[in-house]
């Protein structure tokens, strides 16, 4: 079940965040680090009710948030609207709950919401080595829009966008 975190919550998302940037390192992917995400970015998006988490059996399976906050980065683009978007950022899925859906479940729902609030437009970003997060994008009929720097990383984020269809 998909519901909205809580303070309570981050102690078990900063434990996802720490196994997660372990296995990034592995494949010298370093999109997230000590210094991002920190438990203080799960708090403002909490606080926000913009973090979501797929929760079975007392478990964090994953999590998602979604709100309206483009990077500034995201300006220099040529998007194919301008029209209000909600964006995908910071998500996860426990190692443990891995190759079980939880990635496909929490992209449906940030469509949902998209929907269910009259968005009919998201966009989202990934660190370009980021082969996992571009795939899962990419399933889900993402368009590449184009490059960005972002957080001061060596190579370039890829930047996608969905327009939903009224029939999701």
């Amino acid at each position: 079940m998909i519901t909205k975190a809580k303070s309570s919550d981050v102690k078990e998302i900063m434990d996802i965040i720490n196994t997660t940037v372990e296995e990034m390192k592995s494949y010298n992917n370093t999109q997230w680090d000590e210094n991002y995400p920190q438990g203080k970015d799960f708090e403002k998006d909490i606080e926000q009710g913009d973090l979501y988490i797929e929760v079975e059996d007392g478990n964090i399976k994953g999590f998602i948030c979604v709100n309206y906050i483009e990077p500034i980065e995201y300006s220099d683009l040529e998007w194919s609207s301008n029209e209000k978007c909600m964006v995908v950022h910071r998500m996860a899925v426990n190692s443990k709950f891995r190759n079980s859906g939880i990635g496909s479940k929490l992209m449906n729902f940030a469509e949902e919401l998209a929907i269910k609030n009259e968005v009919k437009y998201l966009k989202t970003h990934t660190y370009s080595i980021n082969t996992k997060m571009n795939s899962l994008f990419k399933k889900f009929n993402y368009e590449f829009v184009g490059e960005m720097n972002f957080l001061g990383k060596g190579k370039p984020f890829y930047c996608y966008e969905k327009i939903l269809s009224e029939n999701k």
